[in-house]
């Protein structure tokens, strides 16, 4: 069967007293670094600059290249590193995706 949103494959997947969480180790890390983004954002105000866009970019690539990597075939993650690499990547998803908000908003206004 095939998932759509994740692959929910058991190996890479946490578990709890044998009850396996509902997306991998990857994904349960880019849920819960967007996740604490928006409760960041919501009650901190943050100014949307090139900068932080491109750091944003910069901090979702390490998933991308552990990804990548491990489909190619050149090495096996773990899940640890799966699900740091998946927190760095949820924060920058969360920040680009706040700043798209921004920048659109902030267009249509004007």
């Amino acid at each position: 069967m095939r998932f759509w949103i994740c692959h929910r494959r058991p190996d890479r997947t946490f578990s709890i007293r044998g009850r396996y969480f509902p997306v991998c180790s990857r994904c349960t890390g880019v849920y819960i670094g967007a996740f604490s983004y928006f409760l960041i954002a919501y009650f901190t105000p943050i100014k949307y600059t090139l900068n932080l866009v491109v750091m944003a970019i910069l901090i979702t690539t390490p998933m991308i290249l552990d990804g990548f990597t491990q489909l190619l075939g050149l090495r096996e993650s773990n899940n640890l590193l799966r699900l740091l690499t998946g927190l760095l990547a949820g924060l920058g998803l969360g920040i680009l995706t706040k700043a798209l908000k921004f920048y659109i908003l902030t267009w249509w206004v004007c």
